[in-house]
């Protein structure tokens, strides 16, 4: 299967993610609510300047830099090579530059695909849980990968973020496991940490998959250059796949 998303397709993804964020957070000026149709009209302009100057129309991914002493940069490294798989094997027109993007700064609203890893601690400001939970909430997708240590601070961050939900278990038959390349036994096993089976998480809104985390496994060390962890080609291959799963799933709900 080839799985296609125009630039036409991945520009007004992102184009209804900003806008609809934006109009739902009530934003006010001067006391006054602000013009919903203005409001809508330069979300949109925005947008497609940023596209203008990353070549217009493409999938734009971004990995997440966060606070709390834990490498968020490890997120950055694999995924120029996710990236040229993706454009290579798929027929989803994605930008192979990717971007880093802070919570802090609405400039997240300008990317429909969120990645973040590392190995340790993470911390969110209320302001940055609250930016992420009306990006999550109006259409973002965030994509988890546990780099080894990451687990506890990302499931306490998870709950500052939606105190209200909590991680549930993807059965083997969910969709993401067979959104381009079948994997009939769910996650694969890319690196070895605590001698356990690798498991995949999720966090939903309203019956959409908003947050993908997988852990004990670690997908993206497996994107790498092959001399960083001297994988073999078949399991760099095998993670390659999983990630373009990751990627289509997020992309057609």
């Amino acid at each position: 299967m080839r799985t296609h998303i125009s630039r036409t397709g991945a520009l007004a993804r992102t184009i209804a993610l900003w806008v609809s964020a934006h109009l739902a957070a009530g934003q006010v000026a001067n006391g006054q609510a602000v013009n919903i149709q203005a409001r809508e009209n330069a979300s949109i302009q925005v947008v497609q300047e940023q596209a203008t100057t990353s070549n217009a129309g493409l999938l734009r991914i971004a990995a997440v830099k966060y606070s709390g002493g834990g490498d968020w940069y490890q997120a950055s490294t694999p995924l120029p090579n996710f990236l040229r798989y993706v454009r290579t094997n798929t027929l989803m027109q994605v930008d192979t530059r990717p971007d880093v993007v802070e919570l802090s700064s609405d400039k997240v609203f300008g990317f429909p695909f969120l990645f973040l890893s590392g190995h340790g601690n993470i911390v969110l400001s209320d302001g940055e849980a609250q930016r992420l939970r009306r990006y999550l909430q109006n259409g973002g997708f965030l994509y988890v990968d546990d780099d080894y240590g990451l687990d506890e601070y990302i499931r306490r961050e998870m709950k500052k973020i939606f105190p209200e939900k909590s991680f549930v278990e993807l059965p083997f038959d969910h969709e993401i496991y067979h959104a381009h390349y079948p994997f009939p036994n769910g996650l694969p096993k890319i690196h070895e940490h605590d001698n356990a089976p690798p498991r995949g998480y999720g966090l939903f809104h309203e019956g959409r998959l908003i947050v993908f985390y997988t852990y004990e496994t670690n997908i993206s060390d497996g994107w790498e250059s092959p001399e960083v962890h001297n994988d073999s080609p078949e399991t760099r291959e095998t993670a390659f796949r999983m990630g373009t799963n990751i990627l289509t799933y997020a992309m057609m709900h």
